[in-house]
């Protein structure tokens, strides 16, 4: 059960767990859905594939994932994902740093005109 949804132009996140110590979202990102070329000052990221395959950015690499696979993301790093599929796709986020608010991102290209 999500404690909170929101949803966004390429898909929708909803936040499971939400703590001091980390934040836990399940983020579904639309068939074409891609979001924004990111970094954040004050968190990594890890990631878990739970449906359908994702394409991920991490820095100068860009990868499929499929179901079960999982990528690190460290603070700062430029990163994005995208669903290149024609269903919805889902990985489970868990953030780890001193903090968790939507504000501590960084957009460096966007395709909704969010920068």
């Amino acid at each position: 059960m999500s404690i909170y949804k929101e949803e966004r132009p390429w898909g929708k996140f909803e936040v499971l767990l939400d703590s001091e110590a980390c934040k836990v979202k399940k983020i579904t990102v639309n068939p074409g859905g891609r979001l924004s070329l990111q970094s954040h000052k004050r968190r990594s990221e890890h990631w878990i594939v739970t449906e359908g395959s994702l394409r991920i950015t991490i820095g100068e690499k860009t990868a499929d994932y499929a179901v079960a696979e999982h990528v690190f993301i460290p603070q700062e790093a430029r990163h994005r994902m995208e669903n290149t599929g024609d269903k919805p796709s889902a990985l489970i986020e868990v953030q780890c740093g001193d903090y968790f608010g939507e504000d501590d991102i960084t957009r460096f290209e966007d395709d909704y005109n969010r920068i």
